[in-house]
């Protein structure tokens, strides 16, 4: 007896909401609801639910979901919902979407012209936004992607676009997640603390809904349902949905709960063991299905959960009539339901049916039903595109043939890179790793590991990829040819300069070498070269730099001659990198190059670390970091774990240097937790050199040791980083403690260490505060000067500020007052981002000033001692307050209010009471009218109105009134 269709029960509640989300959508206020629950709770009930209501209000609807066998397809449940509108007959051709559409082509076939693509998944996420409100028509739209759990990463990055950005569209997305833990319920709970979406937990019946369940499904009253058949399945089901359905259904084919004249009773002891009654009530309703229906589901079940007809039916040869008829059959026995949103495609309901159906199947059924599967894709699609590859791949490795499983994996793999998919690329190429080692084929495993390793790297899964050692050591033993075995050395050189391990890459280079030195191979060497010059830049030594250069000029060269982009890539990275420091101009000039043959190569990681490399240019010649920022988007979406956390380190410095103290320490904090547990020693290093330099900006010198001495511990000594932390941490504490000779001295020790171990960093201080200190202490003339100053390193933005207070101080001494304060505004401008640094310079150039007799010696100590007040900084303030006494201006307490005064009138000494009077000057009030408003007498009106004249130069109470009406509004 089938049962009677069941309504949605104890779910009124979400329904509610579900339903003014829908309205809201259609009225052009979208949003993203997360459906959450255990398996079998009924959320792709309530969705289906949603989905009718959605239908019913004339809003378009598009389903997806993702694959819950098999291996990860990049973008699966969003291609699904997207291909449904080349279904609807409805021309979309027209479409406004701009550069968006060829983007659409690495989701939509239709419009994949062929070309590749390497944009970010932010754009890709966009594309897909103008998708959905090109096609809506005014109606609304609802997206509705089950199964996230399931979800690959390069979906998950799409959905988190869209999640942040649907606020004011007309779309609706309503996504099912289980309660285990994923990436997709991570996405969820993040975007609901963000509040850009809903997540409606679905919690299991209660006993009351439960019987309510019961009683719908037999088609009677509450009342009328047996107390032993509820207390089965109430204690039987713990409140799923499913399994209350699926063991009501058990009951009843069981001949355990009957119908009569008087209503249902039960017949015997209904109770069971759960697992067992579920598979023998879902065989029975599979037997009466026949011998052919069962094959045809046997076969369903060996191709997944979800199965293709066109497919299945090569499979077992079955007609069109029988197959159609098998499949009703199916449905009427709630065992199989129609895959919406994929047209030819069905699903089993759930999982425990497919298990069933592998219980009456041996190994050898089962592999032979894989075989066929396989074979019958393969003929269907011959070039196995999209899905099909890594379908067939699965398919024969339950056939058991290990070889070629292996090698569709691998396709599988380098096509998942090729796009962007890091993290569906790892998946797969671990996969046929493991599967062509087991079949002992050398030489395909080896095409398995060479794009494996970067992308283990990439990832961040440094463990797993110096695991791979001992496997090279097995291929080199099974005779895989030198220029092969050479690569693979490589790759592992480069996960080793990634996770900042040079002497753990310089030996792979060297066996990489070794290998080619009996068969040379010009390819290959190029291949060996690019990856030694990266690690030659890490590696201490006085010529590191040089020789870094060299070995990049080389690989440059055999790039252009073997036709290798991804060589010539790395090559120009790093060429531009060491040409920074000379020639700004040819180093953005080498990245574009590289950024233009990654695109035109379809190279996306490349790609994104030339963008990152133009964004650090950027950063370095103007503080710029939204090219920094954009890149770190590019890199999260495309899962590169080691990009992501060097823009982070380097943004963390940044805020350092922008005085943003408490949310850059936070950043810091939080960022060092993961990169220290990813064994990520450059971004350690960087993360650590930062916050010591945070403390010194600060003046705290023990906590900057602590950072150091941590420092220390990661292999700090001769890194790139070394150098920085003498100058923007130990030399710039030194400074916050007034002890010019040891900052001297501190800059003097990075002077040395950069002739033993060149660096590319250049913000240490060597060419710029460390000039102004050399200019101060008279160690450095004209000609020092305007060396320094002609460098790429003294023109970037942190530098350049101190260059330029050091020439207006030589201007000073040349008797060029005039120029010399033109000089100090200009500092002034480019040292507005950095407000540490501004009033360091203000308070170092101060006493020069005056001895010299030109500028604003007297305002600048009072702007520096209030900042430094304000920070904390006692020894500065301290010393900007002696000064202030040396030259006889009075220094004046911080009262309650002082903050109130703008920035200028503090630094001409303006008190709080005299700041009262002046705005009071905008109304053009008389002394008696001042007195009154401020409760003070008219003499000590008078006496402010003078002493303000006197500071700011006014030529009468007039002018003064004016001045005073010019001040913004408080």
């Amino acid at each position: 007896m089938r049962l009677q269709a069941s309504s949605l029960v104890g779910r009124d509640a979400q329904l509610g909401l579900l339903g003014r989300a829908l309205s809201e959508a259609q009225q052009g206020r979208g949003g993203v609801v997360f459906l959450v629950g255990e398996a079998g709770v009924g959320k792709s009930r309530l969705a289906a639910e949603v989905v009718g209501s959605a239908v019913g209000a004339g809003m378009g609807v598009l389903r997806g979901r993702s694959s819950t066998t098999g291996p990860a397809v990049p973008f699966r449940p969003l291609t699904e919902a997207l291909m449904a509108l080349f279904r609807t007959g409805e021309s979309l051709d027209d479409l406004s979407l701009g550069p968006y559409r060829p983007v659409l082509g690495r989701l939509i076939p239709d419009w994949n012209t062929g070309a590749g693509d390497s944009s970010s998944m932010v754009i890709l996420g966009e594309a897909v936004l103008r998708l959905l409100m090109a096609t809506d028509h005014g109606r609304g739209r609802l997206l509705v992607l089950e199964d996230l759990h399931d979800a690959d990463p390069e979906t998950l990055g799409v959905l988190e676009y869209l999640v942040d950005n649907l606020e004011y569209s007309p779309v609706l997305l309503l996504a099912t997640v289980r309660t285990d833990f994923s990436d997709a319920l991570d996405l969820a709970q993040s975007a609901r603390r963000r509040g850009t979406a809903s997540v409606l937990e679905l919690s299991p019946l209660t006993r009351p809904q439960v019987l309510d369940l019961v009683a719908g499904q037999l088609g009677t009253s509450p009342e009328d349902v047996p107390a032993a058949v509820l207390e089965r399945l109430w204690e039987g089901s713990a409140g799923s949905p499913y399994l209350v359905e699926e063991l009501l259904q058990s009951m009843i084919g069981a001949g355990t709960l009957v119908q009569g004249p008087d209503g249902w009773r039960t017949v015997g002891d209904p109770r069971g063991d759960v697992s067992s009654a579920l598979a023998r009530g879902i065989l029975r309703r599979i037997d009466r299905l026949g011998t052919e229906g069962l094959t045809l589901l046997s076969a369903a079940a060996v191709l997944g959960r979800r199965f293709p007809l066109t497919v299945l039916q090569q499979m077992t040869g079955v007609d069109d009539r029988a197959l159609l008829s098998h499949l009703q059959a199916g449905v009427a026995a709630r065992l199989v339901v129609p895959d919406e949103p994929a047209p030819d495609w069905y699903a089993f309901r759930h999982s425990p049916t497919v298990e069933a159906l592998f219980t009456q199947l041996t190994p050898s059924q089962r592999a032979e039903l894989a075989r066929q599967g396989a074979e019958a894709v393969e003929k269907l699609h011959p070039q196995l595109p999209g899905e099909w590859c890594a379908l067939a791949a699965g398919l024969r490795s339950e056939a058991g043939e290990d070889a070629a499983a292996g090698r569709l994996f691998a396709e599988a793999g380098r096509r998942a890179l090729a796009a962007g998919a890091l993290g569906s690329a790892v998946t797969l190429l671990s996969r046929a790793e493991t599967l062509l080692a087991r079949a002992g084929d050398p030489q395909e495993r080896a095409s398995a590991l060479e794009p494996l390793l970067p992308a283990l790297a990439e990832s961040g899964d440094f463990d797993r990829a110096f695991d791979l050692v001992e496997h090279l050591h097995a291929l080199d033993s099974a005779g895989l040819g030198a220029s092969r075995l050479a690569i693979l050395h490589t790759r592992l050189a480069k996960v080793a300069h990634t996770a900042g391990r040079w002497n753990d890459g310089n030996q792979q280079i060297d066996r990489a070498r070794e290998v080619l030195g009996t068969c040379p191979d010009g390819a290959a060497a190029a291949s060996v070269d690019v990856t030694a010059a990266y690690l030659a830049l890490d590696t201490p030594g006085t010529d590191r730099t040089q020789q870094a250069e060299r070995l990049a000029r080389s690989a440059a060269d055999a790039a252009e001659r073997y036709a290798l982009p991804a060589v010539a890539c790395q090559a120009w990275e790093l060429l531009a990198t060491v040409a920074r420091e000379r020639d700004p101009q040819e180093s953005r000039a080498m990245l574009h190059k590289a950024l233009s043959t990654a695109e035109r190569h379809q190279l996306p990681l490349r790609r994104m670390y030339a963008a990152t490399r133009i964004g650090g240019n950027d950063w370095l010649a103007e503080g710029d970091t939204a090219g920094l920022l954009s890149a770190r988007e590019e890199a999260l979406r495309l899962g590169s774990i080691n990009i992501v956390h060097t823009v982070d380190g380097i943004l963390v410095l940044d805020g350092v240097m922008r005085g943003a103290r408490e949310e850059t320490r936070e950043a810091a904090v939080e960022c060092l937790a993961i990169v220290r547990r990813l064994r990520l020693a450059p971004a350690v290093r960087y993360l650590l050199m930062s916050l010591a330099s945070l403390e010194a900006h600060r003046g705290d010198r023990r906590a900057m040791e602590e950072a150091l001495d941590s420092f220390a511990e990661w292999e700090g000594a001769g890194s790139q980083e070394e150098p920085l932390t003498l100058g923007m941490a130990r030399a710039f504490c030194a400074l916050m403690e007034e002890d010019r000779d040891l900052a001297r001295e501190e800059l003097g020790a990075v002077s040395a260490l950069e002739r033993h171990n060149p660096s590319t960093y250049h913000l240490s201080g060597t060419r710029g505060v460390g000039v102004l200190l050399d200019v101060l202490a008279g160690d450095a003339d004209r000609a020092r000067h305007e060396e320094v100053a002609a460098t790429a390193v003294g023109q970037m933005r942190w530098n350049r500020q101190f260059v330029t207070l050091a020439d207006a101080v030589l201007l000073g001494r040349e008797g060029q007052g005039e120029r010399a304060g033109e000089r100090i505004d200009t500092a002034l401008r480019d040292a507005a981002a950095y407000p540490a640094a501004l009033h360091l310079g203000l308070r170092l150039v101060a006493d020069a000033a005056h001895e010299d007799g030109w500028g604003e010696p007297v305002a600048w100590l009072r702007r520096a001692e209030h900042h430094f007040h304000e920070q904390g900084v006692q020894a500065v303030t301290n010393a900007c307050r002696a000064a202030l006494r040396r030259i006889g201006a009075p220094v004046h307490q911080h009262r309650s209010g002082t903050d109130g005064i703008p920035e200028q009138l503090r630094a001409l000494g303006v008190t709080v009471r005299e700041y009262e009077a002046f705005r009071l000057l905008a109304d053009r009030l008389s002394n008696k009218d001042i007195a009154e408003r401020l409760f003070i007498s008219p003499r000590t009106v008078e006496k402010h109105i003078a002493s303000l004249m006197n500071k700011t130069g006014a030529a009468s109470r007039a002018d003064l009134c004016a001045r005073s009406t010019r001040l913004p509004e408080q």
